[in-house]
C-alpha cells in the first residue's frame, strides 16, 4: 500500500474505501429500500395544477409526475457517495443486488396477484389495479436505472481520474445530469402507460418534470451529499490508485 504524494508534488492519486465495512452495508441497505419502495410508489400518478391554458403557442398543463419521485432521487445521491468512495465495482454491485431485489419484489406480487383469492378478500380488484403494474414499473425502473446509475457512475469516476480528489462538486453535477437524463427518458417511455399517460403531451410533461425535479433536488441536497462523502473518506479504511 503505498502512501499519498507529499506537498512537494502535486497529488494526482484518487482513493477508495475498502467495501469490507459497516457503513458499506447500511447505505447497499438503504438503496435497495429505496428502489423498492419507489417502484411501488410510482405506480401513482399525481399531477399538481388543474389548469389547461394556451400562452401564444405554448400549452401550459399541470405538472405530471409520480409517486416515485418523492424517494427515488435518493437512489441517485446515495450512487453518488458509494460511486465516489467505494468506487465503480462497489456502484456495480450496489445497482445489481439493488434490481435483484426490486424484480424479487415485483415477481412476489406477480405471483400474490394472480393466486386465487378468499372468498372473505374484497380487494382483489383494488390489488391488481395498483400493485398489479409493479412489473411493468420495475422493468421501467431496471432498464432506466441501470443506464442511467452506470452513466453516472461511469462518469463520475472518469472525472476523479482525471482530477484526482479535487474538484467534486463538477463530478457530482456532471455525473448527475447524464445519468438523470438517460434513466428519465428509458423509465417514462416505459412507465407512462402505467400511471395512465397517453399523449405526447403529457409525456413530455413528465419527462421534463422527472429531469427537472430529481436534478433540482440533487443539487439541493449536494452540500449534505459532499459532507456525508468526506466524512465517510475519513473514517473508512482506504486505498491510493
Amino acid at each position: 500500500m503505498s502512501s499519498p504524494a507529499t506537498s512537494a508534488q502535486p497529488d494526482r492519486r484518487i482513493r477508495y474505501a475498502s467495501r469490507g465495512s459497516s457503513y458499506f452495508d447500511i447505505i447497499l441497505a438503504l438503496f435497495c429500500v429505496v428502489l423498492v419502495v419507489s417502484n411501488i410508489a410510482a405506480t401513482k400518478g399525481i399531477e399538481f395544477g388543474s389548469w389547461h391554458f394556451s400562452l401564444g403557442s405554448v400549452q401550459i398543463s399541470p405538472v405530471i409526475t409520480d409517486g416515485g419521485a418523492f424517494l427515488f432521487p435518493l437512489a441517485y445521491i446515495l450512487g453518488d457517495v458509494i460511486s465516489e468512495v467505494y468506487g465503480f465495482r462497489a456502484a456495480r454491485r450496489a445497482i445489481f443486488t439493488g434490481f435483484a431485489m426490486a424484480i424479487l419484489a415485483a415477481l412476489t406480487f406477480l405471483v400474490v396477484d394472480h393466486a386465487p383469492a378468499a372468498s372473505f378478500y374484497p380487494n382483489q380488484d383494488a390489488y391488481s389495479a395498483v400493485l398489479g403494474f409493479v412489473p411493468q414499473i420495475v422493468l421501467a425502473s431496471v432498464l432506466g436505472y441501470v443506464t442511467g446509475q452506470f452513466l453516472n457512475s461511469y462518469v463520475l469516476v472518469r472525472m476523479k481520474a482525471r482530477s484526482a480528489e479535487p474538484r467534486l462538486w463538477a463530478r457530482l453535477a456532471s455525473s448527475t445530469g447524464v445519468g438523470e437524463a438517460a434513466d428519465t427518458l428509458i423509465f417514462c417511455a416505459i412507465a407512462s402507460s402505467a400511471i395512465g399517460i397517453t399523449t405526447m403531451g403529457g409525456f413530455w410533461n413528465y419527462f421534463v418534470v422527472g429531469f427537472v425535479y430529481k436534478c433540482g433536488v440533487e443539487l439541493l441536497v449536494m452540500p449534505l451529499t459532499v459532507v456525508v462523502i468526506r466524512l465517510l473518506k475519513n473514517r473508512e479504511p482506504s486505498y491510493w490508485e
